[in-house]
């Protein structure tokens, strides 16, 4: 990537180590792996020790000020003390971080046990690099067909997955809800297992993760976040295809649903074939029209009336590893509503939860073994101008500096679903991930190893 102010190209590795080793609260949104649409502009920054964040515990119903090595209890909602801060702050600040999926106390998610909830930072240095124009579709590493054998290659589907998938359907029979999104997490040792690991060992560590994670699965909101403060140390790598919300200077909210995965084929013919099964399967696109209704619902409650519009409908999107089937919404919002409410009315993404959103989402407090944590949440930046860019918390690890990482999956279940293939799905969706946080990856090959 070019510097501008400099007139000279940089090196992203070396640069990303330099950054996150020199500073505790640092971020990259990476604009390595942009399509036409997201832009090929990287946003880097950094605090000081004087510079500001906030940290939400959905345990305890806090939010936590951190400033100079202090840190005060605020406030009970993020939402609100980011928008008191947007107010009352510099008005060409930028805020960078993420709302994890119980970031909303007045919706049903259990609280993250390990990261806070939502973080959100107002770095004082900001730096913007241009990316060199990429081709129109992502490409694919040499060998990374993906086995689509419902069984997968780690011995079948295991019960509490069963389980679970059997009360979604229980629910979606009894018309509770039309689809849920049924996830999970696990937890992935870093290279070196190590839970004991020093500050310099864990910056180094997440730094050269997202190295990995952005050379295997190059996305439109990939980003690298560094948080190490005591009782709030939390890391974010995300290599994202899926837009939460676009907010831009004449108040146009948009976003960009994904319902619908398929893996990329190992040759060019079955690539192809699978691209046109993705664009035309029913199953899928159902699926996605059913999200694209509750996103029109979600944007209609804070936008013009009238302006609520869908430009493209179910259009195959491919990346490094998958095909998605991407649909636009897009309004413009009324006077008086703030980006801030616009994006709490939005979360969580309905793509991540199905639909009717609080009944599914009900369901899914009930089902799902293993709280959501920052995945099916957003991550991105705020302006104190209003605009916003933010992507929705999947294909992305998150950790506490302690050598364990976390990578959340899974997908949209309806009553057509099959249980091997649903799990199989989710497996295949989250291989690179845990290929970048193991270290399982050769460069010189482009394979990973299992």
């Amino acid at each position: 990537m070019s510097d501008p102010s400099a007139g000279r190209e940089i090196d992203p590795a070396s640069y990303l180590l330099d950054l996150a080793g020199q500073h505790p609260r640092c971020f990259w949104l990476d604009g390595g792996g942009a399509r036409e649409w997201s832009g090929r502009r990287s946003m880097v920054g950094w605090l000081a020790e004087d510079d500001v964040s906030l940290s939400y515990h959905a345990d305890r119903g806090e939010v936590v000020r951190h400033l100079a090595g202090r840190a005060e209890v605020v406030g009970s909602d993020i939402f609100a003390e980011l928008e008191r801060e947007l107010a009352v702050g510099p008005r060409d600040a930028h805020w960078v971080g993420y709302f994890g999926y119980a970031a909303r106390p007045d919706l049903p998610a259990r609280p993250d046990p390990h990261l806070p909830d939502a973080l959100w930072m107002r770095p004082s240095e900001v730096r913007f690099f241009h990316h060199p124009e990429l081709p129109g579709v992502a490409p694919r590493a040499t060998g990374s067909g993906i086995s689509r054998n419902p069984e997968w290659h780690l011995g079948g589907v295991p019960e509490d997955y069963r389980e679970a998938f059997a009360e979604v359907q229980e629910e979606l029979h009894a018309g509770n809800s039309y689809e849920v999104n049924l996830t999970y997490r696990e937890q992935v040792a870093g290279p070196s297992g190590s839970v004991d690991a020093s500050t310099a060992e864990a910056r180094a560590s997440a730094a050269a993760a997202y190295l990995r994670l952005r050379t295997l699965n190059p996305a439109p909101y990939a980003g690298f976040l560094q948080h190490d403060v005591p009782k709030a140390r939390a890391w974010l790598l995300s290599s994202s295809p899926e837009r939460y919300a676009l907010i831009t200077r004449d108040r146009t909210l948009e976003t960009k649903p994904i319902k619908g995965t398929t893996p990329r084929g190992a040759t060019p013919e079955e690539d192809e074939v699978l691209r046109r099964q993705l664009g035309t399967d029913p199953k899928f696109r159902s699926e996605n029209l059913m999200i694209v209704d509750l996103l029109r619902n979600d944007v209609a409650l804070v936008s013009e009336p009238g302006s609520v519009e869908v430009p493209a409908l179910m259009e195959v999107e491919s990346y490094a590893s998958v095909h998605q089937l991407v649909s636009t919404v897009r309004g413009r919002l009324r006077p008086g509503v703030s980006s801030v409410a616009a994006l709490r009315a939005l979360f969580p993404a309905g793509s991540m939860t199905g639909a009717p959103k609080l009944r599914t989402m009900e369901i899914i407090d009930a089902v799902e073994a293993t709280p959501r944590g920052v995945y099916a949440g957003a991550f991105g930046s705020i302006s104190a101008d209003g605009r916003a860019d933010l992507g929705v918390v999947i294909r992305s690890l998150t950790g506490d500096g302690s050598g364990r990482w976390w990578c959340g999956t899974g997908g949209g279940i309806t009553v057509r679903s099959e249980v091997a293939e649903e799990y199989a799905e989710s497996r295949w969706k989250a291989e690179r991930l845990r290929a970048a946080a193991t270290g399982a990856y050769d460069a010189s090959s482009g394979r990973t190893h299992h």
